[in-house]
C-alpha cells in the first residue's frame, strides 16, 4: 500500500514521483497506548492489513511503533528495520493537511533516537514526511516536496557516526533546514555541555566526564584520585552507563567502594560520571523542568516534583495534588516568573547551541542559577495526559505547539534567515 507523490523541484526538470507509505503517526498512536481502551480498535486492523499483505510497509511501521510503546523495545526495533527496508518513507497527515509541509530526517531506532516532531504537530494541519536515512543524504528530487526540511537525528553517546557523516550536507539543499548544522548536534554531549558552562556565573552544569571502564575501576580501587578524571570533581558522584536514558543504571555513589561496587555491577564499557549536586529546595523537594527553545523562545513542557533527587516525570510523586498544583503555577506563570528570572542564562543556552530547536532538563538553585542537567533536540515532549487529572497541561502545550507550528512555516525561516 503504497503512495506516489510530487518529488522536490531542484532544477527546471521535473523528477519522477517519489514512493512512500502512509503512517498513523506518533501521537494518534500513542494517544492509543494512553487511553488504552482504543488499543484493539487500532492494533487489529493493523495486524490484518499486515498479515493480508506483508509488504504493507505502513502497518508493520505503525505497529512497530505500537509493540515499543507497550515496552518491548528489541521486538519493536526489529519489526521497525523490516518496515525500513521495504520503504524509507513515511506521511502522517495532520488535519486537513493544508499546513506547513516537513520533512524530517531520522535514524532508525527508539523514541530518544530523533525529535519527535509528530507529537509536536499534534492538533495542527501539517504534514510530516519522515526519511529514514542510513548517514548520507538524498537527493533533492529522491526526495517528496516539502516546504521545510528538518533534521531530527539526536546526539548519541554511543559514538554515533550518523551526525558526522552529515556534515555540510544541507547547505545546498533547495529549501529552508531546521537545525541543519549536525554539528552543533553532536556538540550536545553531556560532558560537552558541561565543559561549556563550566564557571559560567547564571548556569550550573555539574563537572561531567565520559570514563573507560577501567579507569573508574581504578578510582574504586583507590588507585587514581578522582581528580585526575576532573580537576573540579568530588564525591558524592552520579553514575550511568553511557547510552542510558530514563534513570536506567543511574546511581549516586558516595566512597571509592559504593564506585567499585557500581563498576562490577554493570557491564558496560564507558560511563558518564559527574559530580552530584543537591538541588533540592528549602522544603526538600526537588523540582526538574522540561523546557522547549524554539527559535530562541523558552516554552515550559512540564515540571517533575520528588522528595527523591532522581526525577524524572514518570516516577515523580505528581499524584499528590499539590504537587500537580504547583506544575500548574508553574505553567502559568513560566514567562513572567522562570523565564524571566532565568533570561540571561537562557539567552547563553540559545546563543550558544546555535539550533533553532532543542531542549534542556533543569532546576534552579536557592541561590538562583540555573542548573542544566542536560541538553538534546530529541527529548519526548508530548500532551498525552490525562485532561481530568491535568487540566493545566492543555493552554501550556497549545501554546508550545502552536509556536513550533508557526516556526514551522517557510515565511517564518524566510525571515530568519534575511534578519
Amino acid at each position: 500500500m503504497f503512495e506516489y507523490v510530487p518529488a522536490t523541484m531542484a532544477g527546471s526538470a521535473t523528477p519522477p514521483p517519489v514512493r512512500l507509505a502512509k503512517s498513523l503517526g506518533l501521537a494518534f498512536l500513542g494517544r492509543t497506548i494512553f487511553e488504552s481502551v482504543r488499543l484493539a480498535e487500532v492494533w487489529g486492523p493493523l495486524s490484518q492489513r499486515f498479515l493480508a499483505d506483508p509488504g504493507d510497509s505502513g502497518a508493520l511501521f505503525d505497529l512497530a511503533t505500537l509493540v515499543q510503546m507497550r515496552g518491548d523495545r528489541e521486538k519493536s526495533l526489529e519489526l521497525q528495520a523490516s518496515a525500513i527496508e521495504q520503504c524509507r518513507i513515511y506521511r502522517t497527515t495532520h488535519g486537513a493537511g493544508t499546513g506547513p509541509k516537513i520533512l524530517a530526517f531520522m535514524s532508525p531506532g527508539d523514541f530518544m533516537t530523533n525529535t519527535p516532531i509528530d507529537f509536536l504537530l499534534e492538533g495542527s494541519d501539517a504534514e510530516l514526511t519522515i526519511f529514514f536515512i542510513d548517514g548520507t543524504l538524498p537527493e533533492p528530487d529522491e526526495a517528496p516536496e516539502h516546504d521545510i526540511a528538518f533534521l531530527a537525528i539526536g546526539q548519541a553517546d554511543d559514538d554515533s557516526a550518523a551526525l558526522a557523516k552529515l556534515h555540510g550536507a544541507f547547505a545546498a539543499w533547495p529549501r529552508p533546514v531546521v537545525n541543519g548544522r549536525p554539528e552543533l548536534i553532536a556538540a550536545l554531549s553531556r560532558d560537552g555541555v558541561a565543559d561549556r558552562f563550566q564557571g559560567h556565573p547564571q548556569i550550573l552544569c555539574p563537572p561531567t566526564r565520559r570514563v573507560e571502564r577501567a579507569t573508574l575501576a581504578a578510582v574504586g580501587a583507590g588507585d587514581l584520585a578522582l581528580e585526575a578524571l576532573h580537576a573540579g570533581m568530588g564525591f558524592p558522584l552520579i553514575v550511568r552507563p553511557i547510552g542510558s536514558h530514563a534513570g536506567k543504571g543511574l546511581e549516586k555513589v558516595a566512597t571509592p567502594a559504593e564506585l567499585a561496587v557500581y563498576v562490577e555491577g554493570h557491564t558496560a564499557e564507558a560511563f558518564f560520571v559527574a559530580s552530584f549536586f543537591d538541588y533540592a529546595g528549602a522544603d526538600g523537594l526537588y523540582r526538574k523542568l522540561r523546557v522547549v527553545f524554539i527559535d530562541g523562545k523558552p516554552f515550559i513542557a512540564h515540571m517533575a516534583v520528588s522528595a527523591r533527587w532522581m526525577v524524572h516525570y514518570l516516577n515523580a510523586d505528581m499524584v499528590d495534588p499539590a504537587n500537580r498544583q504547583e506544575e500548574a503555577q508553574m505553567m502559568a506563570t513560566f514567562d513572567e516568573g522562570f523565564a524571566a528570572r532565568h533570561a540571561a542564562a537562557f539567552e547563553a543556552l540559545a546563543g550558544a547551541f546555535g539550533l533553532d530547536y532543542f531542549g534542556i532538563d533543569c532546576a534552579e538553585t536557592t541561590d538562583g542559577r540555573l542548573v542544566v542537567f542536560e541538553a538534546d533536540v530529541a527529548m519526548i515532549v508530548h500532551a498525552m495526559d490525562s485532561a481530568e487529572v491535568y487540566p493545566y497541561k492543555k493552554p501550556a502545550m497549545a501554546k508550545l505547539f502552536a509556536a513550533f507550528v508557526a516556526a514551522m512555516s517557510p515565511a517564518a525561516r524566510r525571515g530568519l534567515l534575511a534578519a
